[in-house]
């Protein structure tokens, strides 16, 4: 059973600053993430304030109208989160739980309600008994951690970087611990007595150590030292201090095998995301070493990984995206590359449907300076848009130019139709350079037929559309156009005649099944008929014999 956020609370929705799209994508599940975001202000503070006030006495009683205030009003964000969670629907193999009833009796069962209920006893009672001063009665606040470690894996799931948010994460918590080693520091020299030996804090009489904030932020910078094992601090002189370092120095180690295993899983994480966006560099090397490439090839190879990495170009798309479902990632590839499609000329007014089917067909491509994506006279197998850089239109003699190409235009669309009557033979007309490094996305003849035999329609509406470039181009042959007229009329004829002899097969088929209906029954007939005969026969020898015995 997974939970699953389904709330009837339309009239919150103007608290929160989402977008209009957000909520009517899902307004209950972005309500849900958002309020596991909110719940971690009054969790954090309840870790981080109760501590501090139990231990630095000073700081909690000069504050208290404000602490008094902070903690009421977390208490209030711990009841709405009992009743949040209480219209939180979960998934029963596959069905979404949504009956409040059902909901109510699962919730009510569950170890959750009995850490948030106990999260939320009235223990402040015992201010009566133990005085104002003693925040420690709220100790129980702070069982509501399960909840914090329920955000912060959503949030982990939603970012768009999730390395940095583990560190961050990681960061945070090592914080929270050396706020609290700081607080235990400041009770125990408390306890023992400020500036009673060199290894306690000072003297709290000397003016220098009196404020609050010297207090806190010294007791912050001995537990740092103690707990990153930097060393450099006093000697222990008591057997509680002895205690407290070895407590400490146990901690530390625990602490620094904890951030170097999360900064080493982050190091690794990157690194598996740098092979799996990017060729390995590493392997090309080892094989040119091996082969004696000439240097000028094998500079041109390092210029070219080198471009990848400084401009985070992704060539491996389909295997990076290979283990989401198909219709994930349709979505993803109509998103990044629907409008670079749309904008091909040939393509404008065709249906979505066939859009998302070519795009799921593009192929990500990079050229080099000076290399020749197609020359003229080749057979175009592939037409390109170009999505980053510039290209040429060069002479045969590869220095005059005729035109530059940037991005978002495209070119070869013509070849890959196969229009009949094109004088140019779906052969390129010229010879197309890229200038520097150039992306460009290619769309194969194959993939484009493929797709079009599912689109009869918009295979007609796109060879039109060709040919109308081709006659404005002059490339268009005019007998072309009455051999595609007299194609199509020995298509129409072919398909007349085999809708037409479909339906004699019918027909005879029909005919076939009668017949054989009307020789079942005459046959049924003719066994009937001779039964009754063999009846009649048998009757007339019983007959006679019975008169030769008279």
């Amino acid at each position: 059973m997974t939970d699953h956020p389904h709330f009837l609370l339309s009239t919150l929705h103007h608290h929160f600053p989402l977008s209009w799209k957000e909520w009517v994508v899902d307004p209950a599940e972005q309500f849900y993430y958002v309020w596991l975001q909110v719940m971690i202000f009054p969790i954090v503070y309840n870790w981080v304030i109760i501590i501090l006030r139990t231990c630095f006495t000073t700081i909690g009683v000069s504050y208290l109208p404000v602490w008094l205030t902070l903690d009421y009003l977390s208490d209030l964000m711990y009841m709405v989160d009992m009743i949040i969670t209480v219209h939180t629907g979960y998934l029963d193999q596959g069905i979404l739980i949504k009956d409040l009833t059902h909901l109510k009796k699962r919730y009510l069962h569950s170890k959750h309600f009995l850490l948030d209920l106990a999260s939320l006893l009235p223990t402040d009672v015992l201010y009566f008994v133990f005085g104002i001063q003693t925040p420690l009665v709220r100790i129980n606040r702070l069982l509501r951690m399960p909840r914090l470690d329920e955000a912060l894996d959503r949030i982990e799931t939603r970012t768009s970087y999730p390395n940095t948010f583990r560190i961050s994460k990681l960061m945070i918590y090592i914080f929270v611990l050396i706020h609290w080693n700081a607080c235990f520091y400041f009770a125990l020299s408390s306890y023992v007595g400020c500036g009673s030996d060199i290894w306690v804090y000072p003297n709290v009489s000397d003016p220098e150590f009196a404020s609050m904030r010297r207090q806190y932020f010294y007791c912050f910078w001995f537990s740092t030292l103690i707990l990153t094992t930097v060393g450099d601090v006093p000697q222990p002189q008591r057997e509680e201090e002895y205690l407290f370092m070895t407590a400490d120095l146990l901690i530390a180690v625990l602490v620094f095998a904890s951030v170097v295993g999360n900064v080493g899983d982050v190091i690794v994480s990157l690194r598996d995301r740098d092979n799996v966006f990017f060729p390995n560099h590493e392997l090309v090397k080892a094989y040119l070493r091996s082969h004696l490439i000439s240097k000028e090839l094998n500079q041109r190879i390092n210029n070219w990984y080198q471009h990848l990495y400084i401009n985070k170009k992704i060539i491996r798309e389909n295997e990076i995206l290979q283990q989401l479902p198909i219709h994930l990632r349709t979505e993803i590839a109509v998103s990044v590359h629907l409008p670079t499609l749309s904008k091909v000329t040939i393509f404008q007014s065709c249906e979505k449907s066939l859009l998302e089917e070519l795009v799921l067909k593009l192929t990500p491509q990079v050229f080099s300076p000076g290399e020749y994506v197609c020359r003229k006279g080749d057979v175009g197998h592939e037409m390109y848009i170009i999505t980053d850089g510039k290209l040429a239109v060069v002479a045969d003699d590869g220095v005059t130019e005729y035109a530059v190409l940037s991005e978002s235009n495209f070119f070869g669309e013509i070849s890959i139709l196969n229009i009949k009557g094109n004088k140019s033979g779906n052969r390129r007309t010229a010879n197309i350079r890229s200038i520097g490094y150039s992306d460009l996305f290619s769309l194969s003849k194959e993939d484009l037929t493929d797709v079009l035999s599912e689109f009869p329609a918009a295979k007609r509406h796109l060879e039109e559309k060709g040919r109308q470039i081709l006659t404005k181009m002059g490339m268009l042959e005019e007998t072309g156009e009455q051999e595609e007229a007299e194609a199509e009329k020995v298509e129409s004829k072919i398909n007349r005649l085999e809708s037409n002899l479909e339906i004699l097969q019918t027909k005879l088929a029909r005919l076939m099944v009668e017949l054989e209906s009307s020789n079942h029954k005459a046959q049924a007939r003719m066994e009937q008929l001779e039964w009754e005969l063999g009846d009649a026969a048998c009757g007339d020898v019983w007959l006679n014999l019975y008169s030769s015995r008279l």
